[in-house]
């Protein structure tokens, strides 16, 4: 039997538009193993990236829970949250989130700044590896203004795995890429999937949610199997 990594657990959220309260999360339930790659498509306001900023625990929401290891992450104080979020989760935004003044190198390894891990050999190590993998070597001291759509989009992914995190969240990774970039990144979170990492990407594109293994849409706050 796998052993779930995540569970969302009948997690709501709403928001006040004006004079109205809009539910974007209805008691939403879904579980993660290692091996998964899960989509989660659907329109624009329909509750993806709040689904998924709950799922990372960036989020709280209403109602319902967010186990990760079996651990109700929003139960934790602050500082145990982060520490879960740094080691066990990494993040992968379709506006990059670069720092324009570091190196892509250096954007990397900001990855393990509040890890419980130090910044040591390994991470010199794994970073130099990533870069090589994602077709970043050359582009290693350069800085994201030198840089393409395509390659700040990789440097962000290899940021994400620098930990060798138990999930990737990933929040429309292709929306800013030409098709070939697009599907680079989905190979790698294909890849990172196949050898026992989770995925969890939200999408609105059915092209980009097609190389997944198992696939969602959420609409008006409720997720259905597509």
């Amino acid at each position: 039997m796998t052993t779930s990594l995540v569970q969302l657990e009948a997690i709501s959220k709403s928001y006040v538009q004006g004079q109205r309260v809009v539910s974007v999360l209805r008691e939403l339930s879904l579980t993660i193993a290692p091996g998964d790659f899960v989509a989660v498509s659907g329109p624009s306001g329909g509750g993806k990236s709040t689904m998924l900023l709950a799922a990372g625990g960036l989020l709280r929401p209403e109602g319902g829970r967010v186990l990760i290891d079996a651990q109700d992450i929003y139960a934790l104080p602050n500082g145990a949250r982060c520490r879960i979020r740094a080691d066990r989760l990494g993040f992968v935004f379709q506006q990059f989130h670069l720092v324009p003044y570091l190196t892509v190198r250096e954007n990397i390894l900001a990855a393990r700044l509040g890890c419980s891990r130090s910044l040591a050999l390994p991470a010199l190590d794994q970073a130099a590896q990533l870069m090589s993998q994602l077709n970043l070597a050359e582009r290693a001291d350069h800085k994201p203004a030198e840089l393409s759509v395509g390659e700040c989009q990789r440097v962000s992914l290899a940021r994400a795995m620098l930990n060798c995190p138990a999930l990737i969240l990933a929040d429309e990774p292709t929306g800013n890429l030409d098709e070939g970039n697009a599907a680079v990144v989905l190979r790698h979170l294909a890849e990172f999937a196949s050898a026992g990492g989770a995925v969890l990407l939200v999408t609105h594109s059915s092209w980009a949610a097609s190389h997944a293994n198992r696939r969602f849409l959420l609409e008006q706050g409720i997720l259905q199997t597509a």
